[in-house]
């Protein structure tokens, strides 16, 4: 029978354990999953045999007993916001704060703080001092350089500056995690006059700050030609406070190194420090990544929750299946290849069947599979045919402007892979909840044909895909396909239904606001979907997040990759008159529009949206 990592004393006492190795801090509830990162990370110390305890959503506003409940662990603490960033988890795009938390039992609002990472990394320095606190996590990551800060609406420092935290452990971390625990566990740390040890500084995918501008780039994994790493010195954080050139700079850099297989070690002064980011890890080998999806998580949240409600982020994916890391898409607004990578890491057909016979046991299965996909639903066992090209190659996608020759995109292991899971005793339906990258599709990668199958077999009777905007001008800084692209693939789709005696929809995903867009876009947009019969349910309005190029051209005005100007609207109002054009036909919204219309000296399009 399997069992629950620690979260409270008494299990700790039931294991007989006098000390716990690691201690996991986390503004998420706990949920022994795959799909949190928490779990991931615990599972993976557990499997390398340490003693792992979790304080989930400790108290940060009490004595703080939470934080001390488990001593000091023997090697360090280690610090997430949770699975999402603890400000995107609060606010929303017009910056008010969000009513409800989907990674607390019952939904419930305010069991974590405003910058999570942050407080509880003070909070156990404060406690403990000579523990080591390693932070790692979306929200780590993404600020793990100087970065724009939407909801404070300024530049703020790398949070290795504002916390203080030992080392920043970046992207998806199993493989550093066990490597920082066992420099711990030798002692091997800091040298005697206080700085990181040689052996941390060579780690890949860890950030650390130093007093020392003298950094030898060592390559402690020999992984590339080279017994060095290249180092990139950029704009100081002073700098870019007062050039947004030097920040545009800057991410230009950031963003084409972190593309890269083999990339260089990034260095960045603050002030008399410097924050230096080693290269990612090499991308993880199949087998490596079933190592990780196939550790005996319990796949249930704690039963602790069990009287405060369901989890409602546990509830959308208890039944989906993650088939993959990493994402080649590239688009401007997104964090996934910042945080997973661009190459793609597919889990074996065996590790993926094997946790869908798991699931297909447990008691409250219902034998429909709502997803299985992951950061992209159509990117499983996709990736460089001649390797070698890839370890050369920065491009920040490989499909867009145009696509890769080199990029193997055959979507037939799919389909097979859905119908050997469609043939699973238990199995009822088989359903695609990711979004499906209809740019992949060509007419030799069995692409439409893929997408045929999803329609007749995959479909609960909507299927939602992000053609993001309408305007081929917007859609180029977001890089994203024309919208043509929807409007084949809305035809396509009616004609697959219509065949088949099908009455499903096709819901398009659209944003508002985004760098590039002007309220004359967001007309021709209405008008487009007045035409083609939609009324808007799947809309969002941009919400500028760390370490994306479209946050970059939010604060900056420019185009890191161009280095051209981009128009942004920035005022509450604009972003609302904006976001209002997704009603055009609320009866209630129509007064309004008119007046933005009028006011901005577009008057035709309040005939062509028949106001």
């Amino acid at each position: 029978m399997g069992h629950f990592l620690p979260i409270t004393l008494e299990e700790v006492k039931r294991l007989g354990w006098e000390q716990v190795d690691v201690v996991l801090v986390t503004g998420d509830a706990y949920v022994d999953h795959p799909s949190f990162g928490t779990a991931v990370i615990g599972r993976t110390l557990e499997a390398a045999g340490y003693r792992v305890a979790i304080i989930p959503q400790p108290n940060w506003r009490d004595d703080l007993r939470d934080f001390r409940k488990f001593g000091a662990p023997r090697l360090f603490f280690g610090v997430t916001s949770g699975a999402m960033d603890s400000m995107v988890n609060h606010y929303t795009a017009a910056r008010r704060l969000r009513h409800d938390d989907a990674y607390t039992p019952g939904g419930q609002f305010g069991f974590r703080p405003d910058r999570a990472t942050y407080v509880y990394t003070r909070i156990l320095k404060q406690i403990y001092p000579d523990v080591p606190v390693v932070i790692a996590g979306i929200e780590a990551s993404m600020r793990r350089l100087a970065h724009y800060d939407y909801w404070d609406d300024k530049l703020f420092p790398s949070i290795l500056i504002d916390t203080p935290a030992d080392l920043l452990n970046y992207g998806m971390g199993e493989k550093t995690t066990l490597k920082i625990a066992k420099i711990i566990e030798n002692g091997e740390l800091r040298t005697e006059n206080g700085e990181l040890s040689e052996a941390v500084r060579s780690l890949p995918q860890v950030a650390y700050r130093t007093g020392n501008g003298d950094i030898r780039c060592e390559n402690g994994e020999r992984k590339a030609e080279s017994d060095h790493w290249n180092r990139i010195d950029l704009h100081s954080f002073e700098e870019c406070q007062k050039s947004k050139r030097a920040e545009a700079e800057n991410y230009h850099i950031i963003e084409l190194e972190s593309n890269k297989i083999e990339s260089a070690v990034l260095v960045q002064k603050h002030g008399n420090q410097y924050v230096v980011v080693n290269p990612p890890e090499p991308p993880m080998t199949t087998e490596e990544i079933d190592a990780s999806f196939d550790l005996p998580y319990m796949r249930l949240p704690h039963p602790k929750y069990k009287k405060r409600g369901p989890i409602p982020a546990f509830e959308m994916i208890k039944n989906s299946i993650n088939l993959h890391r990493g994402c080649f898409g590239g688009c401007s607004f997104c964090t996934i290849s910042a945080h997973q990578g661009k190459q793609i890491a597919s889990r074996s057909e065996h590790s993926i069947l094997n946790e869908i016979s798991l699931l297909s046991q447990s008691e409250d299965f219902n034998g429909v599979i709502t997803d299985l996909g992951g950061p992209s639903a159509n990117m499983w066992r996709m990736s460089g045919k001649d390797k070698k090209l890839c370890r050369k190659c920065s491009r920040y996608s490989c499909i867009h402007p145009t696509m890769c020759r080199n990029l193997q995109g055959d979507h037939q292991p799919l389909m097979d892979l859905y119908d050997k899971v469609a043939a699973m005793p238990r199995i009822k339906h088989v359903y695609i909840g990711s979004g499906i990258r209809c740019d992949l599709f060509t007419n030799d990668n069995h692409g439409w044909e893929y997408f045929k199958h999803v329609v007749l077999h995959n479909v609960s009777g909507r299927l939602k895909v992000a053609p993001e905007h309408t305007s081929d001008n917007v859609l180029k800084q977001m890089r994203k396909p024309s919208f043509s692209l929807f409007e084949k693939t809305k035809q396509k789709f009616d004609e697959i239904c219509r065949r088949a005696g099908l009455r499903y929809q096709l819901i398009p995903y659209f944003i508002s606001s985004h760098p590039g867009c002007r309220l004359q876009d967001m007309a021709d947009l209405a008008v487009q979907m007045q035409r083609m019969g939609y009324r808007l349910e799947q809309i969002q309005d941009f919400t500028p997040t760390p370490m994306t190029l479209s946050t970059e051209m939010y604060y900056t005005g420019i185009n890191p990759a161009t280095m051209e100007p981009v128009y942004v609207a920035r005022h509450p109002n604009e972003k609302q008159q904006q976001r209002q054009m997704f009603f055009f036909y609320k009866r209630e919204a129509q007064p309004q529009i008119r007046q933005s219309l009028h006011r901005a000296h577009l008057d035709q399009y309040i005939s062509k949206l028949k106001l």
